[in-house]
């Protein structure tokens, strides 16, 4: 799939890097004993561009979509969970509607291919309050059959997303997802990515049991034979992903290229970001990873980028709790960098040299 994909500039510039570290290291603290907070202060001066962040507008996004490979039973739940979880999300009562709510962030919700229209009865052109429909198709199709999508139902959800952070003000991006059957798409974009058995890759999702576990992961055997030859990673989404993945993909491309702070929730959110981030490996600078996921994939995804997420809940819930329950530690450090004095200003005396030692 012939796509064109904006590369990215690197952000840690050898001044601002420079000037950040000197900024926490004069802070009336012992030298690094805020611990990962640091290098949380410093990631995030790095993605805004100065030495004094402050993060505005938080957007909280759930992308939502169908899959076609639950009709091979790899779900406890039907698909018809995602919709009436949709509407959940718009009437408040989902987890991330009460995070969202507690931490204020405004939460958008995005159909980009679930198999329901939330629209009907609305006169034309009628909108409801949270919810975007950005649709490239209704739901994928059984990927144990055919590409989940066409190359050109890929290069739309992709385009959605870009669009759609286009249209969202603010300068952080906090990524959440909704679609019955997306731990199988995740696992399958893992284990093609990353060259890991499906084995690995695969957990119990929706809370499937252990017999159950091993049943889906014989069907993702199955799809990742049925399209042994597909490597390149666009050809992959489209093959094996899912709506609400590829307009993620969109979404962190376009937030990365704006330099916006990119939270990432879990494992399906996170296979979004293993997709970007192997078009444009910048996109991980932007990129704050919130938590460890219990879903057995994640953790291999994490040491496949290279990054530690802040928090491990044992969450395995999706919807972008992790990501706004780690919103905070955010804040902290942006509040730490922009208002804890330095030794000079608040008149405290620094750690004394070491005495000479004399023969």
């Amino acid at each position: 799939m012939n796509t064109s994909i904006a590369q990215l500039a690197d952000i840690a510039t050898p001044a601002l890097t420079q000037a950040l570290q000197h900024k926490l290291d004069n802070k009336t603290k012992p030298l690094g004993s805020l611990g990962r907070l640091e290098g949380l202060a410093l990631k995030l001066g790095q993605v805004l561009g100065t030495e004094s962040p402050t993060l505005e507008q938080p957007q909280m996004v759930v992308f939502a979509a169908d899959h076609g490979l639950t009709a091979r039973g790899v779900s406890a739940f039907p698909s018809e969970v995602t919709w009436q979880m949709v509407e959940n999300f718009l009437a408040g009562g989902a987890a991330v509607s009460v995070l969202a709510r507690q931490y204020g962030l405004a939460l958008t919700v995005v159909d980009c291919g679930v198999k329901h229209d939330f629209l009907a009865g609305l006169p034309a052109g009628a909108t409801r309050p949270g919810l975007q429909v950005r649709k490239a198709a209704l739901g994928t199709a059984d990927s144990s059959v055919q590409a989940a999508m066409t190359p050109a139902q890929c290069q739309q959800a992709i385009a959605n997303g870009q669009e759609l952070v286009k249209s969202l003000p603010g300068n952080a991006l906090l990524l959440g997802e909704m679609g019955i059957g997306n731990t199988s798409a995740a696992s399958l974009l893992l284990a093609r990515l990353t060259g890991l058995d499906i084995a690995q890759c695969t957990g119990a999702g929706t809370g499937l049991d252990a017999p159950a576990v091993l049943r889906k992961t014989e069907v993702l055997r199955e799809v990742l034979a049925r399209h042994a030859g597909v490597t390149a990673p666009l050809d992959v989404l489209a093959a094996m992903g899912g709506l609400e993945i590829a307009t993620m993909v969109g979404a962190v491309l376009q937030a990365a290229q704006e330099r916006r702070v990119v939270v990432v929730d879990g494992f399906i959110t996170t296979s979004a970001v293993l997709v970007a981030q192997a078009l444009a490996p910048q996109v991980l600078q932007r990129c704050v990873f919130s938590h460890r996921s219990g879903e057995r994939g994640h953790e291999f995804m994490l040491q496949h980028l290279g990054v530690q997420a802040l928090l491990d809940l044992g969450l395995r819930l999706g919807e972008g709790s992790g990501a706004a329950l780690a919103w905070p530690l955010l804040q902290s450090a942006c509040a730490i960098l922009r208002e804890m004095a330095s030794f000079e200003s608040a008149g405290v005396s620094e750690k004394a040299d070491a005495p000479a030692v004399t023969a």
